[in-house]
């Protein structure tokens, strides 16, 4: 029987990115509830290998692959999502955002794309990103606390690109390696707090995935997209979309673009919105919102014992 949500809250719902993802994600939910078992079921069918074999046994460089490593977690939160929407027919939320993999989960949740859909342009998304950083091999670097403005300067003096603007001091550079390196001597000297060089595939959100965005587009022109039932915030406007044509273009120029994270929860909170769910593996969403409007409370659900601890709140709310 399902349970009803606190109509009255005006909620974003959040989807965690690619790096979100670790051995043993999502084998609690298919333990636990039958609707994620079915999700995980029809995903292993529609990629054709078991997503959840190495989602929740690993190995861990198998599963830290792109190509492996999306589709992974997109289906984890899509099991959330129809969880949540079979155990609480009325928490709907008031708009929903996805950082860079992320906004694949939103546009599901805003039933944009069916999950079969969903799994397929992942895999296919993965791949192509995975082929691009094999082909024209870069890195990524999170620098942390340097102003945007110096840290694009510093960007168009070594030859790499922003990639995303996660949170007022936390913003990461992608691009070839050399330009990289060299970009965060720069921001070294330049006073940023802190330098982490990221272990990813390639330089996603810059240049150098050209070819991944031309073939993502292709791939996305064989779907047909409804328009969004919620308001939908896209990565690369950091505004909502409601036109199919407008989303699928987005997501193709999504990946050779800076994600702005920050402008998008600067536009949620505009629309009056104080109460979050980060859902999926991890909780970076949850530290980036934080240091972009501390108003906001975001509650994490990504696990069985998270969901469970709110559905037994949401009858205790029912039952007073």
């Amino acid at each position: 029987m399902g349970l009803h949500g606190d109509e009255m809250v005006k909620r974003a719902f959040l989807f965690a990115g690619q790096g979100a993802q670790f051995v043993g994600m999502g084998k609690d939910l298919y333990e636990t509830f039958p609707i994620c078992k079915k999700i995980y079921d029809d995903a292993d069918k529609h990629l054709g290998f078991s997503i959840s074999q190495v989602s929740f046994n690993g190995p861990e460089e198998q599963l830290t692959r792109t190509e492996i490593s999306q589709p992974a977690i997109f289906v984890m939160s899509a099991a959330i999502t129809e969880l949540l929407k079979s155990e609480c027919p009325d928490l709907i939320p008031a708009v929903v955002a996805g950082l860079s993999l992320g906004e694949y989960n939103a546009l599901f949740a805003a039933r944009v794309i069916t999950f079969e859909e969903g799994v397929k342009l992942v895999k296919r998304r993965g791949a192509l990103m995975e082929e691009a950083g094999l082909k024209h091999p870069g890195t990524m670097a999170s620098i942390i606390g340097l102003a945007q403005n110096i840290l694009e300067s510093i960007c168009h003096e070594s030859g790499c690109q922003i990639a995303n603007i996660n949170s007022p001091d936390q913003i990461v550079i992608s691009g070839p390696i050399q330009a990289v390196e060299k970009a965060c001597a720069l921001a070294k000297e330049k006073g940023a707090k802190r330098v982490i060089p990221l272990k990813v595939s390639g330089a996603f959100h810059s240049y150098l995935m050209t070819e991944a965005s031309q073939g993502l587009a292709k791939e996305l022109d064989r779907f047909e997209f409804s328009k969004p039932h919620i308001p939908f915030i896209a990565n690369v406007t950091a505004s909502g979309e409601h036109n199919p044509g407008t989303i699928k273009k987005l997501l193709s120029e999504q990946v050779i673009s800076p994600v702005r994270w920050v402008e998008s929860i600067e536009k949620i909170t505009a629309m009056g919105i104080r109460e979050a769910f980060e859902i999926g593996p991890g909780t970076v969403l949850k530290g980036l919102v934080r240091k972009i409007n501390p108003e906001i409370s975001v509650l994490n659900l990504g696990t069985a014992v998270d969901i469970q601890a709110y559905l037994n709140s949401v009858i205790s709310k029912k039952e007073s």
